[in-house]
């Protein structure tokens, strides 16, 4: 049986992984703040050995990142580095979850190999931390498999993400507020991430795979599902408000890890927004 450590175990990612793993039987350890700060290397003298830390630990919301910047990188990038040396003391091997990083794509869909680019400090610092993550693998032969999960959405996620929104107001609002309808996005489940996520765990190396659905959805595209789903003609508003440097469109190439993971997505996106519509405790009383 495989000992797991998982840094950010109370996160939107952290706990609905912790469930997965305890269902199948694997030996969790948790790391939250509880335990300590992990950018501090006291935190770690106390953690316990194990076989794979999973990297979970990081600030997510990309605007936050202007206004604390230090706190991001941090975050992300010494709490990597001292999870690197847990491991590089212990033979541990490490999982990282990294981020979307590729900016405005040349084609899509969008390979490992393409340029990365980072235009804020939330992307600067997962940047940062997966130099660390390759440093640490070819100087200290660390396994290491980093995975660049495009925009997951699922249970128990933020409401300020865009999903979460569009749902509260599917349920509540009775119309539909968005900034810009256009801009298009690879969704992928939650479930399906922890699963490509769990399939990693065996591996020793280095890896690097993008986690994505495939497909693209745009804004309008999204409200257009949930209103099918509903069976429901609510008003939709737009600002149309173009964000600068605005993504149009990203599509992640999954084929690496379909191949090296035996890997695929099983969630559509119609079938994940009835899900949250039925999860959500509004549901009931709006339908």
């Amino acid at each position: 049986m495989h000992k797991l450590l998982i840094t950010g175990a109370n996160g939107f990612i952290g706990s609905l992984l912790r469930k997965q793993l305890q269902r199948e039987v694997y030996a969790v350890t948790a790391l939250t703040r509880k335990e300590g700060d992990i950018n501090q290397s006291a935190t770690w003298q106390s953690v316990p050995a194990c076989d794979v830390v999973i990297h979970l630990a990081s600030q997510t919301f990309v605007p936050d990142s202007w206004h604390n910047p230090a706190q991001f990188i941090e975050t992300s990038s010494i709490g990597t580095l001292q999870t690197l040396e847990y491991c590089r003391k212990t033979g541990a091997a490490m999982i990282y979850i990294s981020s979307y990083l590729y900016g405005n794509p040349a084609v899509l869909p969008i390979p490992e190999s393409a340029p990365l680019f980072t235009p804020n400090p939330y992307a600067l610092s997962k940047k940062t931390a997966e130099d660390f993550c390759r440093f640490y693998h070819d100087c200290f032969q660390v396994p290491v498999t980093i995975l660049r999960p495009f925009n997951l959405y699922g249970e128990g996620q933020n409401a300020s993400f865009l999903i979460p929104m569009l749902i509260d107001q599917a349920l509540n609002k009775q119309a539909f507020h968005v900034k810009d309808l256009l801009p298009k996005r690879d969704y992928l489940y939650i479930s399906d991430f922890i699963n490509a996520l769990i399939a990693c765990i065996p591996l020793r190396g280095f890896h690097l795979f993008n986690i994505g659905s495939g497909i693209s959805y745009s804004v309008e595209e999204i409200i257009s599902l949930l209103q099918k789903i509903q069976n429901t003609e609510y008003p939709v508003y737009s600002e149309n408000i173009k964000r600068a440097n605005e993504i149009m469109n990203t599509v992640a190439d999954i084929q690496l890890a379909k191949q090296v993971l035996q890997w695929q997505p099983s969630t559509s996106m119609e079938e994940g927004l009835r899900r949250l519509l039925h999860h959500n405790p509004s549901a009931n009383s709006n339908s």
